[in-house]
C-alpha cells in the first residue's frame, strides 16, 4: 500500500478509514468530521443499496432468509433480518453472499475520491467491517472507536430499546477493540461525553491533517497488522462470498 501523502508521489486527498464497534459512537465520529469539512461515506449504508427492491441482492435475501424479511414499505426489514443472522455465522455468511460484491462497492468511493478529490481536502469511509476484509487498505489512516462493554449496554438499551438479550447477542458478534487495535493508526475509548469525543477527534484530526500537508504523514500500521493474518480469514470470507481488498481489481 502506498499512502499518497509520505511522499512517494503527487499527494492525493486525506482518506481516513473509520471502524469501530457496536455503540462505540462511530456514526458520531463521522458526523464530526463532517462538521471539520470532510466528505463522508457510510459503508454500511452503502451496502443497504446493494439491496434496494427492484436490485439483485434484494432477490437473493428474500429467497434466502424469507418473505417475512420484507417490511410494509417494501424495503428489508434490518431488525428482522438482524434477528435471523446475528451471533449465527452460518446465517450470517448466507447474507453477505445474498447481498453482493461489497468490496467493489467501497473501493469504487475510495477510488473516485482518488481521483476527484483536492490535496487538501479529507474524505472518510465509515464501515463496521473495514478491517478484517482488508478494505482498510485502501485508506491513509484507520481510526478505531471503542467502547467499554457495560456503556455499549446502557447505550443500546436507552438508545436502541434493545432488550438485555438482544444486546447480548450483538456484543457477542462483534470483533473485540483489542483485537484491531494494532490495525488502527488512532483508537479511542468513546467512555465520556460528546464535548470529551469532539475535543480528541478534532485534536487528532490538526495533528494528521498538519502532517499530510507537509507530507510526513508516513504508512499507516494496517498492513503490518493485515497482511500476518489475511489467510486466517481468507477462507471463511470466501465461504461468506466476500472478497478480500487483495481479490478486488
Amino acid at each position: 500500500m502506498t499512502n499518497p501523502s509520505n511522499g512517494a508521489g503527487p499527494r492525493g486527498p486525506l482518506v481516513i478509514g473509520l471502524a469501530g464497534t457496536i455503540a462505540a459512537g462511530k456514526s458520531t465520529v463521522g458526523q464530526i468530521l463532517v462538521e471539520a469539512g470532510a466528505k463522508h461515506c457510510d459503508g454500511d449504508k452503502l451496502v443497504h443499496r446493494l439491496y434496494d427492491p427492484g436490485t439483485p441482492g434484494f432477490d437473493r435475501i428474500v429467497a434466502a432468509f424469507g418473505k417475512d424479511v420484507v417490511g410494509a414499505d417494501g424495503l428489508i426489514d434490518r431488525k428482522i433480518l438482524g434477528a435471523k443472522v446475528f451471533g449465527k455465522p452460518e446465517e450470517m455468511n448466507r447474507l453477505t453472499t445474498a447481498i453482493g460484491s461489497i468490496a467493489q462497492a467501497i473501493k469504487g468511493v475510495i477510488d473516485e475520491w482518488r481521483r476527484t478529490l483536492g490535496p487538501d481536502d479529507i474524505a472518510v469511509m465509515e464501515a463496521v467491517n473495514l478491517m478484517e476484509p482488508g478494505y482498510a487498505r485502501w485508506c491513509d489512516q484507520v481510526w478505531l472507536i471503542g467502547v467499554d462493554d457495560a456503556i455499549a449496554k446502557q447505550r443500546l438499551i436507552e438508545t436502541r430499546a434493545m432488550s438485555p438479550e438482544e444486546v447480548d447477542q450483538r456484543l457477542a458478534s462483534m470483533v473485540p477493540v483489542e483485537v484491531r487495535a494494532p490495525g488502527a493508526d488512532w483508537l479511542h475509548l468513546n467512555n465520556g461525553t460528546l464535548d470529551e469525543l469532539r475535543a480528541a477527534i478534532h485534536e487528532e484530526l490538526a495533528r494528521v491533517r498538519a502532517l499530510h500537508t507537509a507530507g510526513q504523514l508516513g504508512e499507516s500500521v494496517f498492513d503490518s497488522w493485515w497482511l500476518p493474518i489475511v489467510e486466517q480469514h481468507r477462507e471463511r470470507m470466501k465461504k461468506a462470498g466476500v472478497l478480500m481488498a487483495d481479490e478486488v481489481d
